[in-house]
């Protein structure tokens, strides 16, 4: 059904989001809690860029593409709500320690960071090995 280039794409995004999350575990050890919330909400931006390489979507501005994601997947159940109040908890996270003076990341909110990362990894896995058989 898919291409191999459509299929080599949402791979290579899927290991890049595997890879932010390896970056955000390793800051996270050494106490580096905003780089680690930052790899953590890249690891969900490429997962989720990942399934949109499926239907040959893209868009330049990370908040199109997070609603792109809210109004096609969780919006009609394909991912759990739950996912996607995470998810937008951490754009709202990355926005506030990118672009707010003096925003300090917690450890507890780096830490939620990297868990809805590992989880918005494991349901894209799920999700592209049903798609790409």
């Amino acid at each position: 059904m898919y291409n191999d280039d459509i299929k080599n794409l949402a791979n290579y995004r899927l290991e890049q989001a595997k890879e932010n999350l390896e970056e955000a575990e390793a800051l996270m050890q050494i106490n580096k809690f905003k780089g680690a919330s930052n790899r953590a909400y890249y690891s969900i931006f490429h997962a989720i860029k990942s399934i949109l390489a499926l239907e040959e979507t893209d868009f330049k501005k990370h908040s199109t593409v997070m609603a792109y994601f809210n109004k096609e997947y969780i919006s009609k159940n394909i991912f759990p709500r739950e996912l996607g109040k995470r998810v937008n908890e951490a754009r709202l996270f990355r926005e506030k320690s990118d672009y707010v003076d003096f925003y300090i990341v917690t450890r507890e909110e780096a830490k939620s960071q990297i868990e809805t990362a590992k989880i918005m990894i494991e349901k894209t896995e799920t999700y592209l090995s049903e798609k790409i058989k």
